[in-house]
């Protein structure tokens, strides 16, 4: 009977065990409960049990050792608990005994030895203590050996290779076993995997393993190792040698240039935290396939040699805390695939590199506590795919923070203390939106504490000590909510302590050695804030009279309005248009449009939309441009005019489509002519790329192009972002409205720019009550505007624009974009809409779904499980950005941060190839 693989709940039945003639029992991968049933052991004829994977508590019977033909025990992942009952012993024919990922305790029993023809034996990942049984050191048949994750103690028998000779798996990893690793192990010549870190092994690394010419994984890391690295030489056999890590031991001595002679498929060698001494070899540069390099926590001097730049397929370099010294190799430039990089805790000197600026996937740069000096590069700071740490710390940077430091908004932590950085904190940090940590002391800032900070919501520690920063604290910093530390002492502040928010916990809050400042809670012991010298009387006088000022001035603004307001439409929309937007873009002429499009020609076609029509055009000073030309014979196309450049003409984005001029004029017969500017966008809209039937076609070769799956996420990540700045990071707060794949464009970088605000609304209060947000200005009206399909279901209803609206139309774009069906498509079959299609197939029918281009990326079985894994945590985003209750979805701000977490999780798990 198998069942496996679906989502059956509850206890299992006990009447199973009238089912006398069972041979086989498959119930893996389901949701069971409850215990074991208990008489089972009535099917005398079982010889495969396989419960792995389910929800079962209580312990295993000991009956289960009376059935006398079962050959398969598979109780892994579930809640077992209790001793492993001694009668597993009488079961003379088991063959495979896998009880992982569990809760038992107590010691392996000894009857266990008595299971001579056992072949897999896994026990990892539960509480058992005391020492493995040493007959089962004798069952010779066991190929799989893996007692990792324990409290298991003892040493290996000298002779484990002799009496075990057909291993070729053992792991015995986080237990604390002693002695010396066996030399004998040699004798396991089809060894593949040999696990044994975190223990307490001591001794010499046995020179012998090279003989092993099939292991791929020798990890001996966190033990009490003693040994030179002569043995790296002797591995030069194990051509298919993946994984070596030997790390935190006492292995001393200088790297060998044998170390070229390893097996060019070698993936990753940690060695850190040992005595390893010298240099590295320009040899490291043969082994171009290694993704993972770590010699952090050693004693390596000289510089770093530039072949380094050889390993360009390294994600992971770290050589933290040890001796380097000269500059660092501009080759390092050359690793572009680089996820980290750790240089910290070394003496490397000169400037940073431009060339690191190459490395489009870096997420974590570290380049602390050295000497390096000059500027920081702008190709750096430019680094948006920068998300975990930026770390430039103690070192000699001159200069002032470059203004592309507004790129990095996804970077969590950025710390540029104890420099010699001056000059003001650029407007364009404000787009660092994910900050949490903002370390900028010890340098020479001036100026105010900018306004720009405001929107870093994320913050939780914010250290401007030690700087010349001036003027009062500023007001925003009450809202903070998440600060946990506030350093702000040493500065030239002054004016009043605010006395809310984080300044009412002074454990937290630090403003010392600024004079000037006085007031805030008592605990700060600061002098009280002193009323001006004048009286009381001319106090209120001159508040009385600054009133009476600020009412006249009203009031003629009041009566200009009325003035304004009686004028013509057209007239109106004419002055709105010149008085708005006159300092804002550069006006264009009719005629400069007409020959930068070849007169609106057909080779200059873009695309058509809602309300014109899109050209490419090149205009001189500009270079490529794509012209929006708008229908003014379609209703609505004035009104999307006017609301795209009020909206694109107060914000800026990465990734938000960038207005470079406007035209209002008359064409050559004398009609009105309305036309919008924009950036170029090479790679044309995410529609495109999406849907076969108009895929882009590769200029060169003419082949069909496609999104791979990381390609769509991060895309999935640039259009969130997009929208959450527009709702989070604008103010007011401003609501897209016609979210869909054709209004997202890619620009060379396959970088995804949100665009067309036709429908956009600028909202000024969001109401955490209700289903709707107040449109300021808007018409309360209740016509359904947006594309059908991404439309919210509540705007129908008659509710007004709002943020979750947007949430919902970003819901079921994710959905489209890992479907490949549009949500107007009938292939849903009974499902009303996108969102229901892929709710229904969660979890288990999501590969059936899944756009079908993703689904060809899965070279083998295990890959294809990473994307299925991936595919359903982005669907579950998706669905909960598109429920039907406008108050139960996900936002954007917590859309980013899964899916960033997704993409980190798929990322290690391809690199790592579990």
């Amino acid at each position: 009977m198998v069942l496996q693989n679906n989502s059956f709940g509850g206890r299992n039945p006990s009447q199973i065990g009238n089912l006398f003639r069972l041979r086989n029992l498959d119930l893996s991968n389901n949701s069971f409960g409850g215990s074991i049933p208990s008489n089972l052991s009535r099917c005398s004829n079982l010889e495969s049990l396989n419960l792995v994977d389910n929800r079962l508590v209580g312990g295993i019977y000991s009956n289960l050792g009376s059935l006398p033909r079962l050959k398969f025990l598979r109780l892994s992942k579930n809640n077992l608990v209790g001793p492993i009952p001694p009668s597993i012993g009488n079961l003379l024919l088991l063959q495979h005994l896998s009880l992982a990922e569990n809760a038992f305790q107590g010691e392996i029993p000894e009857e266990l030895s008595r299971l001579e023809r056992l072949i897999y034996f896994q026990l990892s990942s539960n509480k058992l203590t005391g020492k493995i049984p040493l007959g089962i050191f004798n069952i010779s048949g066991i190929n799989y050996f893996y007692v990792g994750w324990n409290q298991l103690r003892g040493s290996f028998p000298s002779d484990i290779g002799t009496t075990l000779p057909s291993l070729y798996y053992l792991g015995a990893l986080n237990n604390t076993f002693t002695g010396i690793i066996p030399s004998s192990l040699t004798n396991t010549t089809g060894l593949r995997g040999l696990d044994l870190a975190n223990n307490n092994f001591h001794g010499p690394i046995p020179k012998t393993l090279g003989r092993l010419k099939g292991l791929y994984v020798i990890a001996l890391g966190l033990n009490q190792l003693q040994d030179d690295l002569s043995f790296i030489s002797s591995l030069a056999n194990c051509s298919n040698l993946e994984i070596l890590s030997v790390d935190a031991n006492s292995i001393q001595g200088s790297l060998p240039t044998s170390i070229s002679n390893l097996s060019t498929s070698i993936k990753q060698i940690s060695m850190s935290n040992n005595l390893i001494h010298g240099t590295i070899p320009s040899a490291f540069g043969n082994l171009f396939n290694l993704s993972y390099l770590s010699l952090k926590n050693n004693s390596l001097t000289d510089s770093l040699l530039n072949s380094i730049g050889a390993l360009y397929n390294l994600r992971v370099l770290s050589l933290s805390r040890n001796m380097f010294t000269g500059e660092i190799p501009p080759s390092i430039g050359n690793m572009t695939s680089l996820n980290r990089l750790f240089l910290q805790d070394n003496n490397f000197q000169g400037y940073i590199l431009q060339s690191l600026g190459n490395c489009t996937q870096l997420i974590e740069l570290e380049l602390s506590n050295n000497n390096l000096s000059g500027s920081i590069p702008v190709e750096i700071v430019g680094l948006y795919s920068l998300s975990i740490l930026f770390s430039l710390v103690h070192n000699n940077l001159s200069g002032s923070l470059p203004y592309q430091v507004g790129s990095l908004r996804s970077l969590e932590e950025l710390d540029l203390s104890y420099n010699r950085l001056t000059g003001l904190i650029p407007a364009s940090i404000s787009g660092c939106l994910r900050l949490a940590r903002l370390r900028l002391e010890a340098n020479s800032f001036h100026g105010q504490v900018p306004q720009a900070l405001s929107p870093l919501r994320h913050l939780e520690v914010l250290d401007l000590s030690n700087n010349n920063f001036s003027g009062p604290i500023p007001s925003f910093l009450i809202e903070f909510s998440l600060l946990k530390y506030l350093n702000m002492s040493f500065n030239e502040l002054e004016g009043q302590v605010p006395e809310s928010g984080v300044f009412l916990n002074e454990s937290v809050v630090s403003v010392s050695g600024n004079r000037e400042l006085c007031g805030g809670v008592s605990t700060l012991k600061l002098p009280l804030c002193k009323l001006p010298s004048s009286n009381k009387f001319s106090t209120i006088k001159a508040i009385i009279t600054y009133v009476v000022a600020i009412s006249l001035l009203c009031l003629a603004l009041l009566f200009l309005s009325i003035f304004c307001y009686c004028k013509k439409k057209q007239t109106r929309t004419t002055a709105w248009m010149s008085s708005s937007f006159k300092n804002q873009f550069m006006r264009i002429s009719y005629d400069e449009l007409l020959r930068a499009t070849n007169r609106f020609s057909e080779t200059n076609f873009i695309g058509k939309g809602r309300y014109g029509t899109v050209y490419m055009g090149i205009l001189e000073g500009i270079a490529i441009v794509a012209v929006k030309v708008l229908n003014l014979t379609q209703r609505g196309a004035a009104r999307s005019f006017v609301s795209e450049c009020r909206t694109l003409g107060t914000i800026r984005h990465r990734n938000l489509v960038k207005i470079l001029s406007v035209c209002s004029s008359v064409d050559i017969h004398g009609n009105d002519f309305k036309a919008l500017i924009y950036e170029f966008m090479a790679n044309r809209s995410l529609e495109e790329w999406l849907h076969p039937g108009t895929i882009v076609q590769d200029d060169e070769h003419g082949k069909s192009r496609n999104l791979r799956l990381v390609q769509r996420l991060n895309i999935a990540i640039d259009i969130a972002i997009a929208i959450e700045y527009l709702h989070k990071g604008c103010s007011p707060a401003i609501v897209h409205g016609d979210l869909k794949p054709s209004n997202v464009l890619l620009d060379d970088d396959m970088v995804a720019r949100v665009g067309d605000f036709g429908l956009a609304k600028i909202i000024s209060t969001v109401s955490s009550k209700t289903t709707g947000v107040q449109d300021q200005g808007s018409s309360t009206s209740t016509i359904v505007r947006g594309s059908i399909g991404y439309v919210a279901p509540e705007y129908g209803m008659g509710h007004q624009v709002s943020t979750l609206g947007d949430a919902y139309s970003y819901g079921i774009l994710l959905l489209e974009m890992f479907t490949g069906k549009r949500p107007t498509e009938e292939a849903s079959g009974h499902c009303l809409n996108l969102h229901s299609f892929v709710q229904t197939a969660l979890p288990n029918r999501v590969m059936d779904i899944v756009d079908s281009r993703l689904w060809s990326e899965a070279g083998d079985r295990q890959q294809g499980m990473r994307i299925k894994d991936c595919i359903i945590s982005i669907f579950e985003v998706g669905v909960a950005c598109s429920i039907e209750s406008p108050l139960d979805r996900m936002d954007m701000t917590e859309a980013i941060r899964k899916l960033y977490s997704i993409k980190a999780s798929y990322e290690i798990k391809e690199r790592t190839g579990m």
